[in-house]
């Protein structure tokens, strides 16, 4: 498959800048493999399609405030920067991308408010930078002060300026884990309630860990996808969660849901000799694009990515390009809303 084979054209009123309110009134399209049938209806009535003893798993990871604007020492010129991950707590380095990043060099320090000050010290990319911290308390008071000068990363197509209620919607219910740039939007649609209808049914909702950073967002820039790198990520599912994974798994009678793609990811970087899934942590580089045998995923849940991007690749793989290209041109016909605060999509 070519990167070209994944375009399709939509208009850009169609890019969700809020979320659905409340959050399980999004609209949901259901994709049936095995009918090849497209169904709408509301995501709230997701409850239909599970049983007692099906497996939902979520991702927890929790987005952190990581854009950050500062000002360059000498010049005063205003930069963006947005924090990846930290490299080392104890030496407060941080991988970040910088904009403009033609006037950030190394040696060069930057100010934020709150007396936050960094000091770019290596050039990683064209606009990669490793930057250490000059802050004398705690990791977790670093932690602290991000948190009270910096802003929710809004993926770049929501075209308005960030809002403070953004640090409750770019957040899904399930957070508790610290260490995600973006969110992981497919659980954006749950609310306490619609998850207690799932509960009372019988449903597990299980979770596990990946943190979103710069793999799950970098554009695929080459034509030929066997040459796209992604950047590593981190994720952790624990005994407990591939038990009650394994356990659906391996009964005919019960499904494994993903709630998003990097649930997907995570799931499928971690499997036994076996086939089922394996407890641990690391980090994951993997690309799932066509053709990919799934070995643990049976159904997802997930939202109406960008053309181009490795999201939509994932989809394709998961449910067949002729297929999703034409859910893709029936969601732009019935008019869904898009990409991170859009609509969903349940593929059976």
């Amino acid at each position: 498959m070519r990167l070209s084979d994944l375009h399709y054209d939509y208009p850009k009123s169609l890019v969700a800048k809020y979320p659905a309110e409340p959050r399980d009134s999004a609209r949901l399209m259901v994709l049936d493999r095995k009918r090849r049938s497209i169904e709408h209806r509301i995501f709230r009535d997701i409850v239909d399609y599970f049983n007692e003893g099906d497996v939902l798993v979520v991702n927890n990871t929790k987005v952190f405030p990581a854009r950050l604007y500062g000002r360059k020492e000498k010049t005063g010129a205003r930069i963006e920067v947005l924090l990846l991950r930290e490299l080392n707590a104890e030496s407060r380095l941080w991988d970040a991308l910088v904009d403009p990043a033609r006037k950030i060099r190394v040696g060069n320090k930057i100010y934020f408010d709150g007396g936050l000050v960094a000091e770019v010290i290596d050039n990683t990319t064209s606009r990669g930078r490793t930057i250490r911290f000059l802050f004398d308390g705690s990791d977790e008071e670093l932690y602290q002060k991000i948190e009270e000068v910096g802003h929710m990363p809004l993926p770049p197509y929501i075209k308005r300026e960030d809002e403070p209620e953004d640090r409750e919607r770019y957040q899904t219910i399930f957070a508790q884990e610290t260490g995600s740039v973006a969110a992981p939007t497919a659980g954006l649609h749950f609310t306490p309630e619609l998850v207690e209808r799932l509960k009372q049914k019988g449903v597990d909702v299980v979770p596990i860990t990946l943190h979103v950073g710069l793999g799950t967002f970098r554009p695929i820039e080459v034509e030929d996808l066997t040459k796209h790198r992604m950047d590593s990520e981190y994720f952790t599912i624990t005994e407990e969660a591939a038990e009650r994974i394994n356990r659906a798994l391996l009964s005919p009678e019960h499904t494994v849901t993903a709630v998003g793609t990097t649930v997907v990811r995570a799931l499928e970087s971690s499997i036994s000799a076996t086939g089922t899934v394996k407890p641990g942590f690391g980090w994951t580089d993997k690309f799932i694009y066509p053709p990919y045998d799934f070995k643990i995923v049976e159904r997802l849940i997930t939202n109406f990515h960008m053309p181009r991007s490795t999201l939509l690749a994932l989809v394709v793989a998961f449910a067949g390009y002729d297929f999703v290209m034409e859910a893709y041109r029936t969601a732009v016909q019935e008019k869904y809303r898009l990409f991170s605060f859009g609509d969903a999509m349940l593929i059976l």
